[in-house]
């Protein structure tokens, strides 16, 4: 995930006429074709490559991953399996920002793909769930590197007309992971083993790698402005990095551990965590100040409460319903194309006066989606109920999402990008990993520890049993999903 107004000289900072062309594209050439012109095609085809990769591992380990805790024996450590995977992230995010300011994304964009698929490869071997854990936090870490690189390519590469588009064509890259990858995770998973659902994605590296990094190298390598002279790394952002990532680790073990020995840790990661965020996020957004403050405070509340509740939705259905790991994640698969369909409302132009009210809508959206989720704990309520509000809930997500990125950019000088695409990022991965914690924790406290501890190895579900501990995690989310509505009224200065 600098200034408070559009910033009209886009990314177009190089010295020479040729460099600004390259950087920043000719109007002409983007009239002619858009982001699949000619001009940007190799660039656009391997980026959106990339997030592709990036969607389906997502859609197909999410699958995968009730049956790996369970066979782990590591269900109280389900939430952890997801928020290590932010929290390392957090300290990524903030050195790819840098990186990418003073050297380019090229370097952080490579390093990021390789460490995301070592994480992969070392999940799949895991032979206990914290190992498990170590691999999704190293997941974490080329993920961080990834996202925040992705970012600064488009604020480099494309004028600022094209980057809806582009950021449009980033949802819609996970539209077919989002039917392809449950199905095929779920078929995987019980014919094969879940280990080789993750240890099959790394041969996805091979094209996103050797499409997109030698357009990269042509489009958006180097620094912002070659020549000035290259800024020393800010090592109080990288100390306050390290800082949040081992608070919010803390947090997160305290919250699994719920016991009074767990109240030291909990108040170290809060001592290390206050002024790392106020260090590392832009001034005001604690308090919801207008303007980029609001903007990236609205990322990570949306994010978070979102990311939170969908993690616990696979394990309700198969535990509480006796879905198979199949059935459970495809009943979130509609959601990667209403996700898509919202990103592509936002993106068009003559919406563009209205965009504050569609992302207050879209909370809305995500708050009743959330709220809806649990009622299939009732037996009479069929389980289709989850698949259909997950559908809008998602389409508010489209939205909401896609716009913080649109407004972030606008707001952003091409020397910024870096910074400020890390404190976007940083909030949503902040977000994700102290919502987790909480929800990891109220669902252990109810008895969320046993879940599936009655389960078969075909799927078979003890239904009833500790319905309470799935409530605690989405209730509470819906009522954070609807305090984003009121920051989402906030993102316009005025």
């Amino acid at each position: 995930m600098s200034a408070l107004e559009p910033r009209d000289a886009g990314v177009e900072t190089g010295t020479a006429a040729g460099d600004a062309e390259v950087r920043g594209g000719t109007e002409s050439a983007v009239e002619s074709g858009g982001v699949l012109g000619r001009t940007y095609r190799a660039l656009s085809v391997g980026i959106v490559s990339v997030v592709f990769l990036i969607a389906f591992e997502a859609t197909a380990v999410g699958t995968a991953m009730p049956v790996a805790a369970r066979e782990l024996h590591g269900i109280p450590l389900y939430a952890f399996a997801f928020s290590a995977y932010f929290t390392t992230s957090l300290f990524a995010m903030v050195l790819s920002g840098q990186w990418a300011d003073r050297r380019g994304p090229l370097g952080p964009l490579a390093t990021g793909i390789s460490a995301f698929a070592a994480g992969l490869l070392l999940c799949g071997t895991a032979g206990s769930m914290w190992i498990f854990v170590a691999g999704r936090a190293v997941q974490g870490l080329g993920g961080g590197l990834v996202i925040v690189a992705l970012y600064v390519v488009i604020s480099r590469a494309y004028p600022k007309r094209l980057q809806p588009s582009i950021l449009a064509a980033f949802a819609a890259s996970w539209v077919i992971p989002s039917v392809v990858g449950p199905l095929a995770s779920g078929s995987v998973t019980e014919h094969l083993g879940w280990r080789w659902v993750f240890t099959g994605i790394p041969v996805l590296v091979v094209f996103p790698l050797a499409l997109a990094l030698p357009a990269i190298r042509r489009r958006a390598s180097g620094p912002a402005d070659p020549t000035a002279p290259v800024e020393p790394y800010d090592r109080r952002r990288i100390l306050l990095a390290l800082g949040i990532s081992l608070g919010a680790a803390l947090l997160q073990y305290a919250g699994q551990e719920l016991n009074w020995f767990a109240l030291l840790p909990a108040a170290v990661g809060v001592a290390l965590l206050v002024p790392a965020v106020r260090g590392l996020l832009p001034p005001g957004t604690g308090r919801a100040a207008r303007g980029l403050p609001s903007v990236v405070l609205l990322r990570g509340v949306a994010a978070g409460s979102f990311i939170a509740a969908e993690s616990f939705v696979p394990l309700m259905l198969v535990t509480q319903r006796g879905l198979s790991p199949t059935m459970a994640g495809f009943s979130l698969a509609a959601g990667g194309g209403t996700w898509a369909l919202g990103s592509y409302v936002q993106s068009r132009p003559r919406l563009e006066p209205y965009r504050e009210r569609l992302m207050v809508g879209g909370m809305v959206l995500v708050a009743a989606a959330i709220a809806a989720a649990p009622s299939v704990l009732i037996e009479a309520v069929p389980v289709w109920t989850v698949a259909v509000a997950w559908a809008f809930g998602c389409f508010g997500m489209g939205v909401v999402i896609a716009s913080t990125s649109v407004l972030l950019l606008k707001l952003s000088a091409p020397e910024e990008a870096g910074a400020n695409s890390a404190a976007l990022q940083i909030s949503d991965g902040l977000s994700n990993v102290l919502l987790l914690a909480a929800g990891g924790a109220a669902f252990a406290a109810l008895g969320g520890g046993a879940v599936g501890a009655v389960h078969d190895a075909a799927g078979a579900g003890a239904a009833g049993s500790h319905p309470g501990a799935f409530a605690a995690v989405f209730l509470p989310m819906a009522g954070v999903a609807l305090v984003g509505a009121w920051v989402a009224a906030r993102v316009r200065t005025r």
